[in-house]
């Protein structure tokens, strides 16, 4: 293979009395001239690869057939009114849709396809009042983190002069009179805005037609730059609770204060677990936490003045909370079972009162609402179901179909998904669901694309998926495999798979590779792996490990340098399921698995196509361009080694239909040929 040139500047480190290489940190510069030029010439290359594959029209046909078809969100209820997202099949970006009373017409209330002319500026959150007079929606350009706030009076129509800018991870919390807002807000990058380290975030508050710069103060701690803040204003309540965490560790402090405090008061002053509130009446409020619950369990809150009485309502089970919601004057809490959702209904003092039935092996999400609304959305699918979304009548419990996905070229009933375990290297078992055509006959020589994650505490629900759809309609098979790390068996199931346990992440991966060829489902001449962010980390490493089982490697928008993430925008936050740099313990472990580090001279790796956006400020580009520079120079075999990097997109979110599909038709159809040939 003769790959474009990447220029090698040798250095070498000390760090904790290891000689560590990086020869290719010039690429961390990912906007400068030198590095554009680099990827001019890397897309060029991979275009040759990929732009013209056997597959790549078909699947791009098939795709363009199923996304052109109406789509909708779960509709949710703020005050008198009713919202949802809504596209046509046509359009780049969801348009936003509003009735303003329950007898009224569904009308547009923003359309995010008006925000650019090619779609990559897309809304990326909206927060409504609670007497739906105000909504704050954001606006992302080209898929990056930072977000534009701008205000919308939700009787007019008319938009406001107000505008919030460098806002991060963060939605408008809006006090009860609709007066203003809270929002976390970082300092402007002083150099690159999708590079710079972000942190020492500040809790500001809002007054409707003011500028930003009057806005004040609500909390900071400048003593921990790490603290990250997220505030619930009670409604028909004076209390204000904040949480304060760090990085993406569930567990959280818990200040609060009433309209009377001039400051915060800690309530829970320590990381032990986490506590996410989930409502209030007559003076008591409703906690989720994982004390001493790694499952998840209901508590109540009564302060009385210095005086907090915590009470179990709902404890524990055996299966894993996945959400809560309080309405109808219940809890409505969605189980975790085998990562499918099984539903139960909980009266206020904790009491078993229904289930709901007819759902079964499905992925349940909604039931949003206020405590006293008594009809509510929820929606259901699965990995060859398309979404379904209901409305429910909580007094009764009847359900009426509100809206059906319904697919061009696509009959669910051509399709079949089997669920079952297999022994990772340690003996534990590990949930794998595998999709394909019913007509398939499954053997050794079967396409099979196999997808993880297994991280960060987030689970792989069951879920229909287009692309997934796409790769399955040309005859392959699709394996999602819930590793550890993820959330679908609890905290523990987390703790199995993060810092010095991330060991074990990688095995599942390779051990459901395994799994599948010994149960001739493909083989390795015909697997490929794919995931993304987190998971570009999972296919990194693995394939690197043990690069005889797969033909194609995929890892996308990848962590893949494990000693130098932690330098870039919000890269640090993750230190809580990888472990810190700095620290030479977790240095050492995360030094034996860190992508970037243990490629190796003289062996020969998959196929690989790394693949990445130009405005990727979560896992910023450099860490695909420094892997794939690397993995190119020393591969020992004509498996090519490509790198595709998408133009004015990010992580995923927002990013167009347009693009959308011409990635997938791209990177499945090489997959495809690849694993074929």
């Amino acid at each position: 293979m003769q790959y474009p040139e990447s220029e090698k500047n040798y250095l070498v480190e000390d760090i904790h009395g290891y000689e560590v290489e990086d020869s290719y940190r010039w690429l961390e510069d990912f906007t400068s001239d030198k590095s554009i030029d680099w990827v001019k010439r890397q897309n060029k290359f991979t275009n040759k690869f990929i732009e013209n594959t056997a597959y790549k029209d078909s699947i791009s046909s098939y795709l363009s057939d199923i996304w052109d078809t109406d789509s909708r969100s779960i509709p949710f209820n703020v005050s008198d009114k009713t919202f949802y997202y809504f596209n046509d099949g046509s359009w780049q970006q969801s348009k936003l849709m509003m009735r303003k009373c329950p007898d009224c017409e569904f009308e547009v209330l923003l359309d995010p396809n008006t925000f650019s002319k090619d779609g990559t500026f897309s809304l990326a959150g909206i927060s409504i009042s609670n007497d739906a007079k105000y909504m704050a929606y954001s606006i992302s350009d080209g898929g990056s983190d930072w977000r534009t706030w701008k205000l919308l009076d939700l009787e007019t129509k008319e938009q406001l002069e107000d505008e919030i800018l460098w806002s991060k991870f963060s939605t408008p919390a809006w006090e009860n009179d609709s007066s203003g807002f809270y929002y976390q807000k970082y300092e402007e990058p002083e150099d690159e805005i999708l590079k710079d380290l972000n942190s020492s975030p500040k809790l500001m508050f809002h007054k409707i037609g003011t500028n930003q710069n009057e806005d004040v103060v609500a909390y900071e701690n400048k003593d921990k730059p790490r603290w990250s803040w997220g505030i619930r204003v009670v409604k028909d309540s004076d209390v204000r609770f904040l949480s304060i965490s760090e990085g993406t560790d569930e567990r959280n402090r818990l200040y609060f204060k009433t309209a009377n405090d001039k400051t915060f008061k800690p309530i829970i002053d320590e990381l032990r677990a986490a506590y996410s509130l989930i409502g209030y009446k007559d003076g008591l409020f409703w906690f989720y936490t994982t004390e001493n619950a790694k499952n998840g369990k209901v508590v109540s809150l009564e302060i009385d003045g210095n005086d907090f009485i915590w009470k179990e309502v709902v404890a524990e089970k055996q299966n894993n909370i996945s959400s809560i919601s309080l309405i109808n004057n219940n809890f409505v809490i969605n189980y975790m079972v085998d990562t499918f959702s099984e539903i139960y209904f909980y009266s206020l003092s904790g009491d078993l009162i229904n289930k709901l039935e007819g759902f079964e092996e499905s992925t349940i999400s909604g039931f949003g609402g206020n405590i006293d609304d008594q009809k509510t959305y929820f929606s259901i699918n699965n990995f060859i179901k398309p979404k379904e979304i209901y409305e429910i009548d909580l007094t009764t419990l009847q359900t009426g179909l509100f809206w059906k996905e319904d697919l061009k070229n696509y009959d669910p009933n051509e399709f079949v998904s089997d669920f079952t375990f297999f022994e990772s290297k340690d003996g534990t078992k590990i949930p794998i669901h595998i999709s394909y055509k019913k007509s398939l006959k499954l053997s050794k020589d079967t396409p099979v694309m196999l997808y993880g994650y297994g991280g960060f505490n987030i689970p792989m629900r069951p879920r229909f998926s287009k692309s997934h759809a796409a790769w399955k309609k040309h005859n392959g098979v699709y394996a999602v495999v819930n590793l550890r790390g993820g959330s679908e068996y609890g905290d523990s199931w987390h703790e199995q798979g993060m810092l010095l346990n991330k060991q074990n992440v990688f095995d599942d991966f390779a051990y459901a590779a395994k799994f599948l060829h010994t149960s001739e489902i493909g083989s390795p001449e015909t697997t490929a792996i794919i995931g993304g962010s987190n998971g570009g980390l999972l296919v990194a490493a693995t394939m690197l490990q043990e690069p005889d089982l797969f033909e194609v490697a995929i890892p996308q928008v990848g962590v893949l340098d494990m000693l130098r993430f932690h330098k870039f925008t919000i890269g640090w936050a993750w230190e809580s399921d990888y472990g810190s740099p700095d620290n030479k313990v977790e240095f050492e472990n995360l030094l034996a698995y860190s992508p970037y580090h243990n490629i190796e001279a003289g062996k020969c790796y998959p196929k690989t196509l790394v693949t990445t956006a130009s405005r990727d400020d979560r896992v910023v580009p450099s860490h695909s361009f420094k892997f794939a520079a690397r993995l190119q120079e020393l591969q020992s075999c004509d498996n090519p080694v490509l790198i595709r990097v998408e133009d004015r997109a990010g992580h995923g979110a927002g990013t167009p239909k347009s693009k959308i599909i011409d990635q997938i038709s791209e990177i499945y159809g090489y997959a495809l040929q690849e694993v074929r040939s």
